[in-house]
């Protein structure tokens, strides 16, 4: 008589981490504040208000690229700002309050320098150092790939931005054709002028 024959189940290699599906957005300047004490790091704040149809298409196109979500929770702290918010924010030991002559809170005027436009980019320096950096408007992910790897990659600490433009080779997918021609709308001061 022979005897049965057993099969072994195999147990399956475990799966590799999925990649974040969206961005680790933070909403409270407080948690950002805690956050930097802990582990410093640059910060990415995308200021924006409900009615912003253009900050609706931001978050519906370009913040779902997976390649930029991968890249901005490694490097950034990701901060949802409302311009129009309503209450009080306390960051570095001063309290912002809502001006009704800017339809805005405090912070985010005193952030984009009273120039206010959404969607805008701020890029802070880790634990808030100077070199703050105000984006004024829409990007496509071909336009914020190359600054936001400026900046998380540290190169701005040893390359002037339109050098490091010209010999800047994107990695992500895009899904579409690349056109670096068009870069968004800056401030004075930013790297992009």
């Amino acid at each position: 008589m022979m005897s049965p024959v057993i099969a072994k189940k195999k147990t399956p290699a475990p799966a590799a981490p999925k990649p974040a599906a969206e961005i680790h957005w933070i909403t409270s300047i407080d948690e950002l504040q805690a956050k930097m004490r802990q582990n410093p790091k640059k910060v990415y704040m995308d200021v924006y208000t409900g009615w912003c149809g253009w900050c609706k298409k931001m978050d519906a196109t370009t913040f779902r690229n997976p390649d930029l979500i991968k890249y901005m929770n490694n490097n950034f702290y990701a901060v949802r700002l409302d311009a129009e918010r309503k209450d009080t924010i306390h960051f570095q030991g001063k309290d912002y309050y809502y001006n009704p002559q800017f339809k805005a809170n405090t912070f985010a005027v005193e952030l984009m320098k009273g120039q206010m436009s959404y969607p805008t980019a701020i890029i802070m320096m880790e634990n808030f150092q100077p070199g703050t950096q105000v984006i004024a408007g829409y990007m496509e992910v071909k336009q914020i790939e190359p600054l936001l790897t400026y900046f998380g990659d540290n190169v701005n600490k040893h390359q002037p931005w339109d050098v490091y433009l010209k010999s800047y080779k994107p990695i992500w997918d895009h899904g579409e054709a690349q056109d670096m021609t068009a870069p968004p709308h800056a401030s004075p001061d930013s790297p992009l002028r």
